[in-house]
């Protein structure tokens, strides 16, 4: 990827929903390597964000770039960079879990022995390896979230989005998803997650920021943080 800009970068982001602002002049630049968590109360934004660095949705104003390339416009030049854990699992329900990472695979150019070798390593690790070849239809949401992240992971991204992952996540695969986000910091991934939890915020990433309204109001490393004090720090920003 172009390494001549901020791997991430986003320059007075704005984004309307009918008459609802969901972004407001929103500035944010994300170096490689870094892991950001996200916070903000319910409507502040995150999950558009999300959705406009990914390429989903256009923004009203502003820019958007990925190492360097300009989102939408050149989203087919960063796809095979980014992985996206969505809010909703975004699952074919009527396939295996296997023929879920399988179409996956294939759209970021896997293939033959490889593609199959990489399926049962993630099926695996995500604690889905004997359930591979059944119906996703008949998961639980807790299930559903954690092929959803083996779908993410798949193609080994630099940039790993997440959206509250650990939402519906039973305490095991609470760990194996902390043990894989920990293991794509280790290797020099990107992640951003979108989180309300101080506690995974603090263990797992190297900054918080939070959006009150669609506008960053907060931005410091986590170095400096106890998850008590970002707590607090959360409450009053959003108070």
């Amino acid at each position: 990827m172009n390494s001549s800009a901020p791997l991430l970068s986003v320059h007075d982001l704005t984004k309307s929903f009918g008459y609802r602002t969901v972004l407001r002049g929103l500035t944010l630049d994300i170096p490689a390597g870094q892991a950001l968590a996200l916070m903000g109360p319910n409507g502040s934004g995150k999950s558009t964000l999300l959705r406009l660095i990914c390429g989903l949705t256009r923004p009203d104003s502003g820019t958007v770039t990925v190492g360097g390339w300009a989102i939408p416009h050149e989203a087919d030049r960063v796809r095979a960079h980014l992985g996206l854990v969505a809010h909703r699992p975004l699952i074919y329900e009527g396939l295996t879990a296997r023929e879920n990472l399988r179409f996956y695979g294939k759209l970021h150019g896997l293939r033959g022995t490889a593609l199959d070798a990489r399926i049962d390593e993630m099926l695996d690790q995500v604690g889905l390896g004997r359930r591979g070849d059944d119906l996703v239809r008949g998961f639980s949401r807790g299930m559903m979230q954690r092929l959803s992240i083996a779908r993410a992971v798949l193609h080994k991204p630099d940039i790993l989005l997440l959206d509250e992952p650990f939402t519906g996540l039973d305490p095991a695969a609470k760990e194996m998803l902390s043990a894989l986000i920990v293991g794509v910091r280790a290797q020099g991934g990107t992640l951003v997650m979108t989180s309300h939890e101080p506690v995974d915020s603090v263990a797992l990433t190297d900054r918080a920021v939070i959006l009150v309204g669609g506008a960053l109001v907060y931005d410091r490393p986590t170095s400096e943080l106890t998850p008590e004090r970002l707590a607090a720090d959360y409450a009053s920003a959003t108070a």
